[in-house]
């Protein structure tokens, strides 16, 4: 059995660190604040985070940053926006060769860099690794059965991952596809926040049918221009992940977008929600990349537009509703060859 580190004890990183350890691995889970691991340490029970989910013997909860000089695989469970500054802050600690798992889902604002394409640039000799799919902590805490998908340029790590982590209750695909998987499970989440705006002005489930099928359609003409696979986003990362977190009450992205359509300002939204939630951000970067490459992504921009420009969420359903007329098939693949084929821009991505 390995010994691995789970960095960040939110939900999420808790929630892995009990399904490993229940698997008979060694698992540290490493949080910033002493006193709160302690009592973590002590109630065997992350009560703020995932109350009622007993920590495993095999789960050490510590502070003390020393457990990443022995980790053969880490799980960085933080942030988005936190992923760099973290890498810089652990890379000391880090032996050469330690696999790094990454599971935030979003883009960094600013560079507009996928996150595994950020953890290269900060730890270079390290295999980086995505994970994605619908996976909600509350019910991988509870042993519910999962399923999720990892990507790596490294197969061998992506595999090595998957062996870790495969348990009877929490199953574990690959995919080569790091870009298509990194940014499905980033943009599924500005869909969540529109679905969230329809069930919060009271409309019903053939709204949210329109909102996740097109929001789909959309996620794919980005995704292939950025050089993913199309059939990346019909599978666990983009069309899977994209289902958990329009109708789950366990989305904050969605119950994020409730609390918007019932008219809530932004502030006091994230205020009430009281976790990160990275579909806002992920909005504007996916409204500036969608400029960028010349895609039509109209759910994305109404999104925005009611984030950051003030539009009511009526009104943007309105607008979407009375577009010019359209056919529904999408030209993914004529996309997809007008910039070359997506295992060419795969590559050519990554070794940038």
């Amino acid at each position: 059995m390995a010994k691995i580190t789970v960095y960040g004890a939110g939900s999420w990183g808790t929630a892995l660190a009990v399904s490993m350890g229940k698997a008979g691995h060694e698992v540290a889970l490493l949080g910033r604040n002493l006193s709160e691991m302690d009592l973590m340490e002590q109630r065997r029970e992350n009560r703020p985070y995932l109350p009622g989910v007993v920590l495993p013997q095999t789960v050490k909860p510590t502070g003390d940053s020393g457990v990443l000089e022995e980790a053969e695989m880490l799980v960085l469970s933080v942030p988005s926006h936190s992923v760099r500054e973290t890498a810089q802050k652990i890379r000391g600690h880090l032996k050469q060769g330690t696999i790094v798992v990454n599971t935030a889902k979003g883009l960094e604002e600013g560079s507009y860099k996928r996150l595994s394409q950020v953890l290269t640039e900060e730890l270079p000799h390290n295999p980086v690794v995505v994970l994605s799919g619908p996976s909600h902590a509350e019910e991988v805490g509870k042993d519910m059965p999962t399923t999720v998908v990892v990507a790596s340029r490294d197969s061998q790590a992506a595999e090595a991952v998957q062996d870790m982590l495969m348990t009877p209750k929490f199953r574990v695909y690959t995919n080569p596809d790091t870009i298509g998987v990194e940014l499905g499970g980033a943009f599924k989440n500005i869909i969540a926040l529109c679905a969230g705006f329809a069930d919060g002005l009271g409309y019903g489930d053939n709204t949210k049918a329109a909102l996740m099928t097109r929001g789909i359609a959309e996620i794919t003409r980005l995704g292939v221009v950025m050089g993913g696979n199309p059939l990346t986003f019909a599978g666990l990362a983009g069309v899977g992940d994209l289902i958990v977190t329009c109708t789950s009450q366990h989305s904050r992205n969605h119950r994020a977008g409730v609390a918007l359509g019932q008219g809530k300002p932004l502030d006091q939204v994230l205020k009430e929600v009281g976790m990160v939630v990275e579909g806002v951000r992920t909005t504007r970067v996916a409204y500036e990349l969608s400029r960028q490459y010349g895609i039509s992504m109209p759910i994305t921009e109404q999104a925005y537009d009611v984030l950051f420009q003030g539009t009511d969420p009526k009104a943007a359903v309105s607008a979407l509703m009375m577009r010019g007329k359209k056919h529904e098939i999408e030209e993914v693949a004529l996309i997809a060859m007008e910039n070359g084929s997506y295992q060419e821009n795969c590559q050519d991505s990554q070794d940038k």
